[in-house]
C-alpha cells in the first residue's frame, strides 16, 4: 500500500482551487524511452479491488482509464507471487489469467493515450499466515516481528514473527522477480517499478532495523544492499533500463520500519542506482506520521544533490508545492496518490485551477464502484459531471 493514502489531504478539497502559474508541471518531459505530456504522475495505490485469483477485471481497466491523462501511471502494486500476497484482494502477476487481466486494463489505457507501468511488490513480512499458500508463515530477510495488525479477510489480526529466509532460497524470489517482469511485458505494460519502499520485503533487506543477517545479504550496508540491487538487475535481464523505475522511502516508518542511519543507507542507495541510468527514481518523502514516529526527514532536494537521473517525488503534494518542486529543480514529476483517487481529469484541474473532489478514505480499500469510478469530472466551465467515463 501506498503510504500517501494513510495521511490526510492538504487543504485540496471540494470547492478549493490549485491556482498554479508557469509551464513547469505541465511542460512535456522525456523519461526514460517514453515522452510524457506532463509531469503529474499517478502514485500505485493499493485498492483491494482485483476479481476472483487476484485477477484485474473490467472494473479496474475503466478505473485506470479515467486517469489516463496523467503523464505516467504506476498501476497498483502487484505481488509477483503467492507468497507476496498481503493484503486482500490485490491483484497478481503470475499467472496468465492475471496477465490477461492487466491486458484489459493496458489496453484501455493505451486506447486513451496514456502510459502505464506496474510496480512489482513482494510483502515480506507484511502478511499472515491466514494469506500465505499452506497457511505458511511469511518470510523476511530476518526472523523480526513487526509491530501493528496484517489486514486479512478475517479482519485485522497481528503479525507473526515471519520466517527468516534461507541463502539458498533467494535465487527462487529472483527468479520470481524475472517471471513477473516477463508477465508484464505479456500484458502490454510500458515498463514497471521495483517496489523497494513501504517496509515490503526489499525495504526490509535494505534497512539494519528489519536485517540482522550473518550472511553475505546482511551486516554491512553493502551486504543489505545486495539483495535489492540484485532484484533489480533481474528485472533488467528482461526490461531495458529505459523502461524501470525503483520507488524508496528514505523517511519511511510504513510498517514498523526503522534504521540506524537512513541518511547513510539511503543515500548510497541511490548513488549507486546511478550507474543502471533508470528511467526514474521515485523517492516518498516524510510523511506527518513518519515525522510523530521520529522519522528523520530527507527531502527530495537533498537526493537531487546525489543523483543527477530523474527523480520522481511523492509525500501529500499538491498543485502549488508540486509546482514549486518542479520549478525549483529539485524533483523532474510528482506522483498523486489520494487526490488522483478522487479526480480522475486531475491534470486538467491543476493546470486550470478547477475546483477538487475530497477524497472518501472510507472507501479507499475493497467494495466497487463508490469510492472507486464514480469520482466526477470536471467541464471546461469547472462544473462536475457523473460519471467520469462511461464503460465501453
Amino acid at each position: 500500500m501506498d503510504n500517501e493514502s494513510h495521511t490526510p489531504a492538504q487543504a485540496m478539497g471540494s470547492g478549493t482551487h490549485a491556482e498554479i502559474a508557469g509551464p513547469g508541471l505541465f511542460a512535456p518531459i522525456r523519461v526514460g524511452a517514453l515522452s510524457l505530456p506532463n509531469r503529474v504522475v499517478m502514485a500505485p495505490l493499493t485498492r483491494n479491488r482485483a476479481g476472483r485469483g487476484f485477477v484485474p477485471r473490467e472494473l479496474n481497466a475503466l478505473y485506470y482509464r479515467q486517469r489516463a491523462s496523467a503523464g505516467l501511471i504506476i498501476a497498483e502494486a502487484t505481488q509477483i507471487a503467492p507468497e507476496g500476497l498481503g493484503y486482500p484482494d490485490t491483484p497478481g502477476i503470475y499467472n496468465d489469467g492475471q496477465v490477461a487481466g492487466w491486458r484489459r486494463v493496458t489496453d484501455a489505457v493505451h486506447r486513451e493515450g496514456g502510459r502505464i507501468f506496474l510496480q512489482l511488490w513482494h510483502v515480506g513480512r507484511i502478511s499472515h499466515p491466514s494469506l500465505q499458500p499452506g497457511g505458511a508463515l511469511p518470510v523476511a530477510p530476518s526472523a523480526i516481528k513487526p509491530q501493528g495488525q496484517a489486514a486479512t479477510y478475517q479482519g485485522p489480526q497481528d503479525f507473526v514473527t515471519p520466517r527468516a529466509l534461507r541463502t539458498e532460497e533467494l535465487g527462487q524470489i529472483l527468479a520470481q522477480y524475472r517471471a513477473a517482469a516477463h508477465n508484464a511485458l505479456a500484458a502490454g505494460f510500458d515498463g514497471v517499478e521495483v517496489h523497494n519502499a513501504n517496509g515490503y520485503l526489499l525495504d526490509q533487506f535494505l534497512r539494519d532495523g528489519t536485517n540482522d543477517r550473518t550472511d553475505d545479504y546482511g551486516g554491512s550496508l553493502a551486504k543489505r544492499m545486495r539483495f535489492p540491487l540484485a532484484v533489480l538487475e533481474t528485472v533488467l535481464q528482461v526490461w531495458p533500463a529505459d523502461r524501470v523505475g525503483i520507488r524508496l522511502s528514505p523517511s519511511g516508518t510504513m510498517n514498523d520500519m526503522h534504521d540506524s542511519d537512513p541518511q547513510a543507507t539511503f543515500t548510497a542507495m541511490v548513488r549507486a542506482l546511478e550507474s543502471y541510468n533508470l528511467a526514474y527514481v521515485h523517492i516518498i518523502e516524510a510523511l506527518e506520521g513518519d515525522l510523530r514516529h521520529g522519522a528523520q526527514a530527507l527531502p527530495i532536494a537533498y537526493f537531487r544533490s546525489v543523483y543527477r537521473g530523474c527523480l520522481m517525488v511523492n509525500g501529500g503534494y499538491d498543485g502549488p508545492k508540486a509546482q514549486a518542486v518542479i520549478a525549483a529543480g529539485h524533483a523532474d514529476l510528482v506522483s498523486f496518490g489520494r487526490l488522483f483517487l478522487a479526480n480522475p481529469d486531475l491534470p486538467a484541474r491543476l493546470q486550470r485551477g478547477w475546483p477538487l473532489n475530497a477524497p472518501r478514505p472510507e472507501l479507499f480499500y475493497g467494495g466497487d464502484e463508490a469510492g472507486y469510478t464514480d469520482y466526477p469530472v470536471a467541464s471546461p466551465g469547472g462544473e462536475t459531471t457523473n460519471p467520469p467515463l462511461k464503460d465501453r
